[in-house]
């Protein structure tokens, strides 16, 4: 997506807050206005002074001078509460389009994306566009108004001084930040690129820092992120120094147009085209008018880094996902399940190979075989994370394309080989399954799968928090809970993909004997590596290669 685009995509979300946008403009147009007349009432005091006649008095000088300090201040304040109001109101909406876009994209497009570079795009990413939206929106159009008026109050004195007000305007504010943004070229995606590659590198290092440990892989890690660190530093060092000569040249461009106007100014003053008043006052007026364009010259490189930025947030947005909810259909109920010749790969890499799986309602079906064979991606498909590339998968005799999403969520409970815990009690962790469960239906799940005894011996119970990523408890004791949540979902067609692989032999036998009372009313596809487990299975069923046998 070229800058321009996405710049004009950002302007678009200001819509619905135009009335805002022009209220803050007017303020701050003001703001700089009466900032600006404060040292040409200055001037007048000094003509009146020198007894030179300016149709203004000393006394009402000076009851202007009070008047407009006062204004500037609250002007000031007004537009700045008024533009942080926008940019945050705005945020706060960019993130909800955000996690939206993530929900429709999760899981198929966000499988294997480095998590901390989504992190950093949720975080600093959107955050950076405080900057756009709180300041640069406004300052821009507020310059152009403010710089407008001076050129026009400059120009009354004499046209040439009005036009050479209007050229140093440009330069500082128009043709200085369009060279330095062109100077630093796709130093702002890079650099916002590099510092997503660093979080999900930081990330990655605390999630795996035991295995570092164990064994003593802490140097190789340590100078990893040291160099990440450096090349995103010297990228950071490279903007600032662009920052600094983009300033300096705005400096010197105002220093030189000052100059320029006092020429100008001499040689109407002498040619008797000006008089006095207009000479000082016209050089007053240039020299305290480039507050505004000032703001401006300094876009060239922070506006860099906030375009990449929305870029990467946009991009995110507009992403299509795998499979689209589905909406409008009629309610299905479940009367068993098949794949009827599916293929499926991820990318060019082919996983399942005409496969064919006929499940019947209330049958319980065995799918073993080695790992990589597809037995996970099968169930998957069955839950329409991911499109066949051919073949059909259908439920109760309907392709799962036809159903409504929530009809299909609703008739299948999925366990993942992986349960992820979120920073709560585990009695919400468990009503992830069902919301509006009681406190004796979510105890009867965790009855069936094996983990109320030991909840019961907590400090607190179900109300005991299981830490970030359930860091306080166990591998098994997080998929028992993950477990319970698909027991406490009570969907007629169960998917579980290793529900025993982390549970020592009697945990197991008390889960399986429920699956097995269980199964007198459901359907259920029970993926696993143990013999064990496969035993309450009616039929088991092998796959290997991407074909079922």
């Amino acid at each position: 997506m070229s800058k321009i685009k996405v710049l004009f995509r950002m302007l678009a979300l200001v819509k619905p807050l135009a009335g805002f946008m022009l209220l803050a403009v007017t303020l701050g147009t003001l703001g700089f206005l009466t900032a600006q007349f404060i040292p040409i009432l200055g001037g007048y005091a000094v003509l009146n002074g020198l007894g030179i006649e300016t149709g203004i008095t000393l006394k009402t000088v000076v009851i202007l001078l009070i008047l407009f300090a006062v204004l500037r201040s609250i002007f000031r304040f007004s537009e700045q509460r008024t533009n942080h109001y926008i940019a945050f109101t705005l945020l706060a909406i960019i993130r909800d389009r955000v996690f939206k876009a993530l929900r429709r994209l999760c899981p198929a497009k966000l499988e294997g994306r480095d998590k901390g570079d989504l992190i950093a795009l949720i975080t600093s990413d959107v955050e950076l566009l405080e900057v756009f939206y709180a300041h640069t929106i406004s300052p821009i159009c507020i310059a152009i108004v403010t710089e407008t008026v001076m050129c026009l109050f400059i120009g009354s004195f004499h046209p040439l001084l009005g036009l050479t007000a209007l050229v140093a305007f440009l330069v500082v504010g128009v043709v200085l930040p369009l060279i330095i943004s062109k100077r630093s070229g796709t130093l702002g995606d890079d650099l916002r690129a590099e510092s997503g590659a660093l979080a999900a590198h930081m990330l990655e290092s605390i999630n795996g820092i035991d295995e570092t440990l164990q064994y003593r892989g802490g140097e190789k890690r340590l100078k990893e992120i040291t160099d990440k660190t450096k090349k995103l530093s010297e990228r950071q060092s490279v903007l600032n120094r662009l920052t600094g000569t983009n300033m300096a040249l705005a400096n010197t461009c105002i220093w030189l147009a000052d100059l320029f106007m006092l020429g100008i100014g001499l040689v109407l003053f002498n040619s008797g085209k000006i008089g006095f008043d207009g000479l000082l006052i016209s050089m007053i007026a240039l020299m305290s008018s480039f507050g505004p364009v000032t703001a401006l010259s300094a876009l060239g490189t922070t506006l860099q880094s906030t375009v990449a930025s929305g870029a990467r947030v946009l991009a995110v947005v507009d992403e299509v996902p795998e499979t689209e909810e589905i909406t409008g259909k009629e309610t299905v109920s479940f009367e068993g399940a098949k794949a009827e010749n599916v293929t499926f790969g991820y990318g060019t890499e082919e996983v399942l190979n005409n496969v064919s799986l006929n499940i019947g309602k209330n049958e319980t079906v065995g799918l073993v075989g080695p790992s990589g064979c597809g037995k996970s991606t099968l169930l998957k498909l069955f839950m329409r994370f991911w499109k066949t590339t051919n073949g059909r998968v259908s439920v109760s005799e309907t392709d799962v394309n036809n159903i409504n999403t929530d009809d299909l969520r609703d008739m299948e409970s999925y366990m993942t080989q992986e349960t992820q815990l979120f920073k709560d009690t585990i009695a919400n962790n468990i009503r992830i399954g069902k919301p509006d469960a009681t406190d004796e239906e979510v105890e009867e799940a965790c009855k069936k799968a094996s983990i109320h005894d030991f909840i019961m011996k907590l400090p607190k119970g179900y109300d005991t928090e299981v830490g970030e990523l359930g860091s306080t408890l166990s591998g098994g004791e997080k998929q028992r809970i993950g477990l319970a949540r698909a027991f406490l979902h009570d969907a007629p067609f169960m998917l579980l993909d290793e529900p025993t692989s982390n549970i020592d032999s009697l945990n197991e036998a008390m889960i399986l004997k429920a699956l097995k009372e269980s199964a007198k009313n459901k359907t259920i596809l029970l993926v696993s590596h143990r013999p064990s487990t496969m035993r309450i299975a009616d039929r088991t069923l092998s796959m290997d290669g991407g074909r079922v046998s």
